[in-house]
């Protein structure tokens, strides 16, 4: 059974730095990542981590985890509609707008 969360010694550390057991456990855990489990620690102006609990009978642990955040796709979305012209858009005609006595 495990102690009590006030009277376990509480410890942060990155996952690479964890031994094999506990990295095996971390897998057992979070079978399926951890990003929808990670928790954002604040440590100071625009300095923070990403880490997920682990749990064991004498310490808690607070596993820092790499995250690799990914801006190319927003910048692949900005440039991809930057322009108000759009090849072949003056070509496209409204339904609308036809007259079917014109033709």
């Amino acid at each position: 059974m495990a102690k009590d969360n006030k009277s376990k010694k509480r410890l942060v550390v990155s996952a690479q730095n964890l031994p094999e057991e506990l990295q095996a456990e971390l897998m057992i855990k979070y079978p399926d990542g951890f990003s929808e489990h990670m928790i954002r620690i604040e440590k100071g102006f625009n300095d923070f981590f990403y880490a997920v609990t682990l749990e064991t009978d004498e310490i808690s642990y607070l596993v820092k985890v790499n995250v690799k955040i990914d801006t190319q796709v927003e910048d692949d979305e900005k440039d991809y509609y930057d322009a108000d012209e759009i090849e072949g858009a003056d070509d496209i005609i409204d339904i609308e707008d036809e007259d079917p006595d014109n033709e």
